[in-house]
């Protein structure tokens, strides 16, 4: 009976420590620290709720400065977007592009362009493209690393075809006359986010224009950028 109470009171007395925190040796035992929980993720925060989002990038475009050019010219410039977006889904918004190079002529001769000291066969004369354009866009699939977004944007494009042509009429090197046309945007981007309002875009795109007799022709483009989120975010 005795040897079971002394046991009891040990057990008693250690469990007695134990709770006020006192090691065998009678020093204070202090609580083990915090664990260090890791950083979030820099991605964690990526919300597709905020009513703004502008883009800015470098851009190219294939493209063709006559009904029948034998050689297109690649062309490089910009492309600037304003989105108004809708919902974390649907936005509308307004795109600007300039694309600027030179192109292939028609073999042309001397007679052909003119007289004086600039006289002789035209190579390589210098074109450009600009186009604004607005319309729709769809976001298609989105998580916190990537989204892909869908747009169909239209509206004018005004084509120079007139510089370092040194007076000669366009079409004598079988290019469109300078002037405002209907033109298009249809693709998609590949978004990449780096933050939750800093995002890297691949933007490939189908253009048409309508220059002339040939009717709706169909360029290439694609621009590589920047999409900055702005404003504030509203609920999902």
């Amino acid at each position: 009976m005795r040897k079971w109470s002394v046991r009891s009171g040990v057990v008693a007395m250690a469990a007695a420590f134990c709770f006020l925190g006192i090691g065998a040796e009678g020093q204070v035992v202090s609580p083990p620290p915090n664990p260090q929980l890791p950083p979030p993720a820099p991605l964690a925060g990526v919300k597709y709720n905020y009513p703004w989002e502008i883009y800015g990038g470098f851009a190219y475009s294939h493209f063709d400065a006559g009904p029948q050019t034998f050689q297109g010219a690649n062309l490089g410039g910009f492309d600037a977007r304003a989105i108004r977006e809708l919902g974390t889904r649907w936005g509308v918004g307004v795109n600007v592009r300039g694309y600027y190079g030179t192109s292939g002529a028609e073999p042309n001769c001397g007679s052909c362009t003119g007289s004086g000291p600039n006289a002789g066969p035209i190579e390589g004369p210098f074109v450009s493209e600009h186009m604004f354009l607005g319309g729709p866009e769809y976001r298609l699939k989105a998580n916190e690393h990537a989204a892909m977004m869908l747009h169909a944007f239209v509206g004018g494009a005004y084509g120079y075809f007139t510089g370092g042509l040194n007076g000669v009429p366009p079409q004598n090197v079988g290019f469109f006359s300078n002037q405002l046309a209907f033109g298009g945007a249809f693709g998609g981007s590949i978004d990449l986010n780096r933050s939750p309002r800093l995002v890297f875009r691949i933007a490939p795109d189908a253009t048409l224009t309508n220059f002339g007799s040939a009717g709706l022709k169909e360029q290439f483009a694609i621009s590589v950028g920047v999409v900055y989120r702005m404003g504030k975010q509203f609920r999902r």
